[in-house]
């Protein structure tokens, strides 16, 4: 019985050795894995933070540069900008004053403030209805909002346009109508997600104590979308403010938002003033980037909230 004991005192000893040496190692290295693991991510993300900003920084220093600094096909456009090829604030007051810049921005901002509000609050609406209302006529009005997600705007565009000519929606006010009505599938479908994680016991508390339907919306539901009304408006502005297909389609030709703006710095048969262009580019970036830099911790909000509950 001693020599079995004896053994068994020395395999323990063994096993814990091993399981001591193994303790020292295991954290020595995670901590290199860790370590590795950073510096990779670090690399990568660097990599591609400069992939995205180099385009920026190109447009941005070739808006100061001379015409002829910057000419088409030379790889002019990638030299640094110097004291011969500078030329000051001309190209934007040139660019603005020749494309009509100004009015363009008026009229983009108008028709992106319009249709976001419009698809803000006509879009939560519908979803909340939607969502709260079972029966199969919301089930299928429902879907065909989804649906209208998957139709492409190349389909419908000729017949869209000839449409909007037909009920006078070639102006400012119509691109409205048909921004909301190209917009409300992705609004509807994001707007009832996020309903699905409210409590519907808060809304029966605010009935109880008097609230209609619209109070109820506007003073509970509403205040607890805000993360997703955030969100919905910033995808939403993005996109309005830079489509170019659907105003040239519908608007007249003496109407321009800024992409058509942009897109009259190319002259007749196809001559580039490349100056005018990078500087009316920049107008019409800025303003965007801004605005996202400014509500981009809303869309991680928005979508967080999703992904607890529902």
């Amino acid at each position: 019985m001693s020599e079995e004991n004896k053994s068994t005192t020395q395999d323990v000893e063994i096993t814990k050795s091993v399981e001591k040496e193994q303790t020292d190692i295991n954290p020595r290295s995670a901590k290199a894995f860790r370590v590795i693991t950073s510096i990779i991510t670090f690399c990568v993300m660097t990599f591609l933070s400069l992939a995205w900003v180099t385009p920026i920084f190109l447009i941005v220093m070739n808006s100061f540069k001379k015409k002829l600094a910057i000419r088409e096909g030379k790889g002019m456009a990638f030299d640094m900008l110097t004291k011969d090829s500078y030329t000051g604030w001309s190209n934007y007051v040139e660019g603005a004053a020749k494309v009509g810049m100004r009015s363009a921005i008026v009229n983009s901002v108008i028709i992106t403030v319009l249709s976001v509000i419009c698809l803000v609050v006509l879009t939560s609406m519908a979803a909340w209805y939607l969502t709260r209302v079972k029966s199969v006529i919301t089930s299928i009005i429902y879907y065909l909002f989804v649906f209208s997600m998957v139709v492409p705007f190349q389909m419908v565009m000729y017949t869209m346009s000839s449409l909007a000519n037909m009920l006078k929606l070639n102006s400012i006010g119509g691109m409205v109508v048909l921004y909301v009505g190209f917009g409300a599938g992705m609004c509807v479908f994001m707007f009832s997600g996020f309903v699905k994680a409210i409590p519907y016991d808060v809304e029966e508390a605010a009935m109880i104590d008097g609230c209609n339907p619209l109070q109820t919306f506007f003073r509970v539901v509403l205040p607890m979308l805000r993360p997703t009304c955030i969100t919905v408006a910033i995808l939403e502005t993005m996109w309005i403010w830079n489509d170019y297909l659907l105003p040239k389609l519908v608007l007249p030709s003496e109407v321009k938002t800024i992409p058509i703006a942009i897109d009259a710095c190319t002259g007749s048969y196809g001559v580039k003033n490349l100056g005018w262009l990078m500087a009316m580019l920049v107008v019409a970036i800025v303003p965007i980037i801004i605005f996202y830099l400014a509500c981009q911790k809303y869309i991680i909000k928005g979508v967080a909230a999703g992904a607890v509950k529902g």
